[in-house]
């Protein structure tokens, strides 16, 4: 796979910034920026491939991917192009006006589901389930139907409507009451599913894989079972898979492993490569449950990152990267739980997908270690770390964080 130059990235447009420095950046976005993110730990100037470097020349294996975001690594040459060709051609139109690339790139995805439907075009992964959500509460008030099933310590978003379907007391109580009746059941638990689903259900809320909870996959058959639940009962099944999907787990979606079809599903993160994108599908009559004016975005099907997913997409499937993707995660989970450190308690998840499970709080110390050893890596749960690599990831970086794992534990045994 080719790779731009490091004087060929965009990044080398940050020079200041190298002149400026890290302990430097990091006083003026404490400063400058609201405490919500707290303060990062590097200050990131450039990528090339699956490597980053920081404001102080520092390069690392990037194992994170912007959470699952960089598809291609960094500055790949045909999102480059393609980025560079349509910003130069047509930046913006606004949902005033079609562009080619946002009904190319619904096309395209309509054709990886197999299934027809209707597509929605947002900004992130919050907007592509607030879309789902409405879409949820205009059947439940064409149906007479009062209340919406979401999963414990699920994760759908942090504006109102998609925190209201996310499972984390932690960051959901502060900004409660909520205007729709959300009730929760434990992931992965069909007997808990089937008992809270009924007739008066507008809508289940579920991820393929929980990926905030700390990339957690169901039991086998938990879906199939939500597919027949929701069809008994008449509730919406809506598939959250703005970290799954666009090849993340080895298929393009990851509900393809369970053989099901949802009624709604999201997307983001993966699909744009790193330009801002969301989607919600829509299939059989929830694909047209809006009407001209329900729902709109100013920057939804924006040209310049339907561009981008379009490139992204294309390069997945010209390069094979779906079998990559099962093979190099295969590599990576095998040599995790092959290691044998009174630290590490497992593996799981799937793709280039994973988290290591750690046998106590130790998440984000063996963060802090990884990035002292060259690897950023994600404390996604205090005893879980999570690997999103760009799918683009080769066997001898894989191999060379697998060869500096052992180190970085004893680090923190230490």
């Amino acid at each position: 796979m080719s790779q731009v130059s490091p004087s060929a990235t965009p990044g080398h447009a940050g020079g200041d910034l190298l002149d400026a420095g890290a302990a430097s950046l990091t006083e003026r976005f404490e400063a400058a920026f609201m405490p919500n993110y707290g303060v990062p730990p590097a200050v990131l100037v450039r990528g090339e491939g699956c490597h980053v470097w920081d404001a102080d020349g520092r390069r690392y294996l990037d194992l994170i991917a912007g959470i699952a975001v960089s598809s291609l690594g960094h500055g790949h040459p045909a999102l480059v192009r393609a980025v560079s060709e349509q910003a130069a051609a047509l930046a913006h139109s606004s949902n005033l006006f079609i562009n080619e690339p946002e009904v190319l790139l619904a096309e395209r995805l309509l054709g990886l589901l197999k299934v027809p439907g209707r597509v929605f075009l947002a900004n992130s992964g919050t907007e592509a389930n607030e879309a789902a959500l409405k879409l949820a509460v205009k059947h439940a008030r064409a149906t007479g139907r009062k209340y919406y099933v979401a999963a414990e310590n699920g994760f759908h978003g942090r504006t109102l409507g998609a925190l209201s379907l996310t499972g984390k007391a932690a960051i959901r109580d502060q900004f409660g009451p909520f205007p729709l009746d959300v009730r929760f059941v434990p992931y992965g638990d069909a007997d808990a599913l089937k008992q809270a689903v009924t007739g008066d259900c507008a809508a289940v809320f579920l991820e393929p894989t929980q990926g905030e909870a700390g990339v957690v996959p169901p039991p086998d058959g938990y879906f199939t079972a939500a597919r027949q639940i929701c069809d008994a009962t008449g509730a919406l099944l809506v598939l959250d898979e703005i970290q799954s999907a666009i090849g993340r787990t080895g298929h393009w979606f990851a509900h393809q492993h369970d053989g099901i079809v949802p009624d709604v599903l999201t997307l983001a993160k993966g699909l744009g490569g790193g330009l801002p994108i969301g989607a919600c599908v829509g299939f059989g009559q929830a694909g047209t449950l809006f009407a001209k004016g329900d729902h709109g975005s100013t920057f939804g099907g924006n040209p310049v990152s339907a561009a981008a997913a379009l490139a992204v997409l294309g390069t997945i499937e010209r390069d094979g990267l779906l079998a990559h993707v099962r093979e190099l995660g295969d590599r990576l989970a095998e040599g995790i739980a092959s290691l044998d450190h009174p630290l590490l308690s497992g593996v799981r998840g799937r793709g280039l997908w994973r988290a290591i499970v750690l046998t106590g709080d130790h998440a984000a110390q063996i963060q802090a270690a990884a990035q002292r050893a060259g690897f950023l890596v994600n404390a996604v749960q205090p005893d879980a770390i999570r690997l999103a690599p760009p799918l683009v990831i080769t066997e001898e970086q894989v191999d060379a964080f697998l060869g500096a794992l052992p180190a970085i534990l004893s680090e923190v045994a230490g």
